[in-house]
C-alpha cells in the first residue's frame, strides 16, 4: 500500500515538473524523493513520469493518478485537522443540562459564549430538574449542568456562577404587595404553593428552613416541581409561593413579587444560587474546553465564580 509521503513526493513532482525543485519543496534531497517515486511506481506497477535530460512529464497513469492523490491528501489533512480539533475541545458535541430558571437566567449566556469562541462545537440542550441533572451527569448521558445544589455526589465537580435569593411571589392585588418587603411570618397560614420533595428537593428544604427559623410551619395547598408552575398557580389566585429573584423575569401575568425581610441571620439562609457542574471524569475533550471558556469569561465579574472543590453539599 502506498503512503501518504510517496503521494506528496509524486504531486510535488507532478506539479513542479522537476526532481530539483520538488525536492526543494519538501525540504528534501533529490535520492531519497527519487527513491519514494520508485516505491509509488512500484507499488503500483506503473510508470508515472516521462524523464529526460531536460524534461519531466506525466505518463498517461501518472495523469490518471495526480487528482486522486491531490483528493487523498486534502482528505488526510483535513481529517487530522479534524481530529486535533476535538481533541483540543475545539470542535465536537456537548449535552447540557438546565433546569427551567437557569434556562431564562444563565442559558443564554452560556450559548452564546460558546457560539462566540467555540463556534463548532454543538450543543445539545436538555431541560431537568436538579437531581436528574445529577443522575446524568454520573452516568455521563450530560456532560454540563446548570443547577442547583441538591444532594452529595462523588465526582461532581461544581463551581457557582449566579448568586440568588428566594422572593415572595403574590397575586397582583393581595393584601402583603406594599412595596416594603414580607416577613417569612407573615406568610404562615397563607396557602402556599411548594415544591415537590422529590424533584425540587433544594428548594423544598430550602422553604422549609426559612419556616424554621421563626418556629412556624408552612400551609402548604398545591406542589409542583417546576417553578413557572408555582408562579402560575400563584397568578390565578390560589395562594403565594416562594421562587427564585432570577424567575422575575418571566413571570405570567398577575403575578408580582415582594422582597422577603426579616433578622440578621435570613440572609445566610436565603440563598439559592445557580452552579456549572461536570462530571470530573469526563473524557469529553469539548466539554472540558467549554466549561474553561464559560468559567474565564465569568472571571472578570467579581464575586460571580466561587470554586467548590468536590461534590455537592446538601
Amino acid at each position: 500500500m502506498f503512503t501518504l509521503i510517496q503521494l506528496e513526493s509524486f504531486v510535488a513532482v507532478a506539479e513542479e515538473l522537476h526532481f530539483g525543485a520538488a525536492a526543494e519543496r519538501l525540504n528534501m534531497t533529490q535520492p531519497p524523493l527519487s527513491r519514494q517515486i520508485q516505491l509509488l511506481e512500484r507499488e503500483l506497477q506503473a510508470k508515472l513520469f516521462i524523464r529526460s535530460s531536460r524534461n519531466v512529464a506525466l505518463t498517461a497513469a501518472g495523469e490518471v493518478l495526480l487528482p486522486n492523490a491531490r483528493r487523498l491528501l486534502d482528505m488526510s489533512r483535513k481529517t487530522s485537522l479534524e481530529v486535533s480539533r476535538v481533541s483540543s475541545g475545539e470542535s465536537g458535541t456537548v449535552v447540557v443540562g438546565y433546569t427551567s430558571v437557569a434556562g431564562q437566567s444563565v442559558l443564554p449566556e452560556f450559548l452564546a459564549r460558546a457560539a462566540q469562541q467555540l463556534p463548532d462545537v454543538t450543543m445539545v440542550l436538555r431541560e431537568a430538574v436538579s437531581v436528574d441533572q445529577l443522575d446524568a451527569l454520573s452516568k455521563g448521558t450530560i456532560d454540563i449542568g446548570l443547577l442547583r445544589p441538591v444532594v452529595n455526589r462523588a465526582g461532581v465537580e461544581t463551581c457557582l456562577i449566579k448568586k440568588d435569593r428566594l422572593v415572595v411571589a403574590l397575586p397582583e392585588g393581595h393584601y402583603l404587595v406594599t412595596g416594603k418587603g414580607v416577613l417569612i411570618k407573615e406568610l404562615v397560614g397563607l396557602p402556599l404553593m411548594m415544591y415537590s420533595t422529590n424533584e425540587a428537593r433544594y428548594f423544598y428544604d430550602l422553604v422549609l428552613r426559612l419556616f424554621d427559623s421563626v418556629n412556624a410551619k408552612p400551609r402548604i395547598s398545591q406542589i409542583a416541581s417546576q417553578i413557572p408552575a408555582l408562579m402560575a398557580l400563584v397568578g390565578v389566585g390560589l395562594g403565594v409561593s416562594l421562587v427564585p429573584a432570577s424567575a422575575m423575569d418571566f413571570a405570567p401575568t398577575g403575578v408580582v413579587f415582594e422582597e422577603l425581610v426579616g433578622p440578621d441571620g435570613l440572609q445566610g439562609l436565603n440563598h439559592s444560587d445557580i452552579f456549572l457542574a461536570w462530571e470530573e471524569s469526563s473524557a469529553n475533550p469539548a466539554a472540558k474546553r467549554l466549561k474553561e471558556v464559560f468559567l474565564e469569561s465569568l472571571e472578570s465579574v467579581e464575586g460571580a465564580v466561587i470554586p467548590s472543590h468536590g461534590a455537592i453539599a446538601r
